[in-house]
């Protein structure tokens, strides 16, 4: 298949790119490669899939471009159509989002809508996109699942993502595009995002250097390896959604619909304190973290568990890397990538 992979300059967007490239399929990369992180880390990504592709049956193009840029997108369409979209650009970040939100409005309501309105007008078959577990909010009953309500986020990150869910089902109505929206918990492993807990504690820890530890490191996350989330990203992106045939309009479930719309956690559903995540690192360094206890940040939820019965019985997979063996995995390419 020809496939539309947004973010590819990106840590899940890289290792989804890869991923379909190694079956075969036809790729086209779309990212404006911003400086919100490191762009020499995007960059190596980027020369990665390069690399790839030339080892693979399938082939790869890179358009360097914004979302909403229409140049951009007519360059990723083009005369030869996509079949498939999988949308991972975005701009993420909890912390970013309380201090600069135009950023969110601009990548990920602006930038989504463009997407949107090219699958709608390229009739593509199936759009399949990135969510987050951030959406559930305010809601603290666990594991969290996709049929109950997730309308209060805490932060302005998880209220653009909400936004794209709701943004996604109305083109699944009005047009009948396919969408299938996935919300994600806490992705860690090689390759990493730099402002993410994981890379940034072993940077310091290697230096020599103290780690915050929000809320004492009491707080649990669902953590969940990159490879499995991939693998949930293409099962998902393979099986284009349907309408619900049990959809009762008196009593709607939030995760499907009439229309060819329906919402998936992909989470470890194996949840770990900070604290207990931490002391991997820790072993797998060989080196002690020097910890400074801190509060709770402000939109932090207290903690994270997927429920992934749904995403099993319609995939037939779910996630299963102990945090151990995804932390390892994480230090070698650390220490591979930067010789720490």
């Amino acid at each position: 298949m020809k496939i539309l992979v947004t973010g590819t300059a990106g840590f899940i967007g890289y290792h989804t790119a890869r991923a379909l490239l190694a079956r075969g399929d036809d790729v086209i990369g779309l990212d404006a490669v911003n400086a919100y992180y490191d762009v020499t880390l995007k960059e190596a990504r980027l020369a990665e899939l390069a690399r790839a592709a030339q080892e693979s049956a399938g082939t790869y193009r890179f358009v360097r471009g914004d979302l909403a840029d229409p140049t951009a997108l007519a360059a990723c369409f083009g005369a030869g159509g996509v079949d498939r979209v999988i949308h991972l650009a975005a701009q993420a970040g909890v912390r970013h989002s309380i201090t600069h939100p135009e950023d969110y409005v601009a990548s990920n309501l602006v930038g989504f809508s463009a997407i949107l309105e090219a699958c709608r007008r390229h009739a593509v078959a199936h759009l399949t996109y990135a969510s987050t577990s951030s959406v559930y909010g305010a809601n603290t009953r666990l594991p969290f699942s996709e049929h109950a309500g997730a309308d209060h986020p805490l932060q302005f990150y998880a209220a653009t993502k909400r936004a794209n869910e709701l943004m996604a089902h109305s083109y699944s109505h009005l047009f009948r595009l396919p969408t299938t929206g996935l919300r994600f918990f806490t992705v860690y492993g090689p390759w990493g995002r730099p402002d993410m807990a994981l890379f940034l504690f072993t940077r310091r820890i290697l230096a020599g250097e103290p780690i915050e530890v929000f809320n004492h490191g009491h707080h649990t996350r669902d953590f969940t390896f990159v490879d499995d989330i991939v693998e949930g990203v293409v099962r998902a992106s393979d099986q284009v959604a349907q309408p619900d045939p049990d959809w009762n309009s008196d009593r709607p479930d939030p995760a499907a619909s009439n229309a060819p719309f329906r919402i998936f956690n992909i989470g470890n559903d194996s949840p770990v304190h900070l604290i207990d995540y931490i002391e991997v690192l820790e072993d797998c360094l060989g080196r002690k973290a020097i910890k400074q206890m801190m509060p709770a940040q402000p939109g932090d939820v207290p903690d994270t568990r997927a429920d992934v019965s749904a995403l099993m019985a319609a995939v037939g997979y779910r996630p299963k890397t102990p945090v151990r063996d995804g932390v390892a995995r994480f230090v070698a390419w650390y220490r591979s990538y930067y010789g720490a």
